[in-house]
């Protein structure tokens, strides 16, 4: 099994483009979820898959998250874009065809799947070979299965395929062989919602701010929030 070649063909240039200020803006925020579930664990090889142009692993490595950081890709624009960040503690960053990763068993301490799983054709496919080669699995998606989603399916350059909310997303994990350790639901940060829209971008961030603070469980059927879960392997599909 291997990504379709117009997926492929989708992402091929798309890390050439000129956005690289907002995906730095949002490695920030992607990060401080990552750091905040795994707090208090020590990682020595962390794999993230599907790393975009790096952002994520520059700005980890700038907090010395893990003494040796690798990368995988399905575009050669993006692994370009890792290997002239000059990472520090990245040891490597490759292609690979969206679903097997060549490494052995519990390789890695820690695989990241940051706003991945919505934009894969068999994400369960891509999880078994997570919880096969790392002990801990860190998942992050968009929360779009609310009330603003549209009727119809739509493909568009953002690419995605898949459409969570809280409940499906933690299904889909705990029925790829994953325990679910912690999971936490959370507004995209002001900076960005400012970075994007301007004075506009801040009236929302506060509207969707205060309606998860006081109804957390009924925001996220009207807005769309994030959701980042920290899991763990099983040694059983499903026990």
């Amino acid at each position: 099994m291997k990504s379709n070649a117009e997926l492929v063909e989708n992402y091929r240039d798309y890390y050439k483009k000129s956005e690289r200020k907002w995906r730095e803006l949002c490695a920030k925020e992607k990060s401080d979820h990552i750091l905040t579930l795994c707090k208090n664990k020590e990682f020595n090889r962390v794999l993230e898959i599907g790393a975009g142009e790096g952002a994520v692993l520059q700005e980890l490595s700038k907090r010395n998250f893990s003494k040796k950081l690798y990368a995988l890709e399905i575009s050669d624009s993006a692994v370009d874009c890792i290997n002239n960040r000059d990472i520090p503690q990245l040891k490597k960053a490759g292609l690979f065809d969206g679903y097997n990763t060549k490494y052995q068993d519990k390789y890695f301490d820690l695989v990241i799947l940051s706003h991945v799983i919505e934009h894969v054709e068999h994400p369960r496919l891509l999880l078994y070979e997570a919880r096969r080669i790392a002990k801990y699995v860190f998942v992050e998606v968009p929360l779009e299965d609310n009330h603003s989603m549209r009727d119809n399916f739509k493909f568009d350059t953002v690419g995605h395929l898949n459409y969570y909310n809280s409940k499906t997303i933690k299904f889909l994990l705990q029925s790829s062989g994953l325990r679910v350790i912690k999971q936490s639901i959370s507004n995209p940060s002001k900076e960005v919602f400012k970075f994007q829209q301007g004075k506009i971008g801040l009236i929302k961030y506060y509207i969707k701010e205060i309606m998860l603070k006081l109804f957390p469980n009924a925001a996220p059927n009207i807005f769309t929030y994030q959701s980042f879960i920290l899991t763990e392997s099983k040694d059983k599909l499903y026990s």
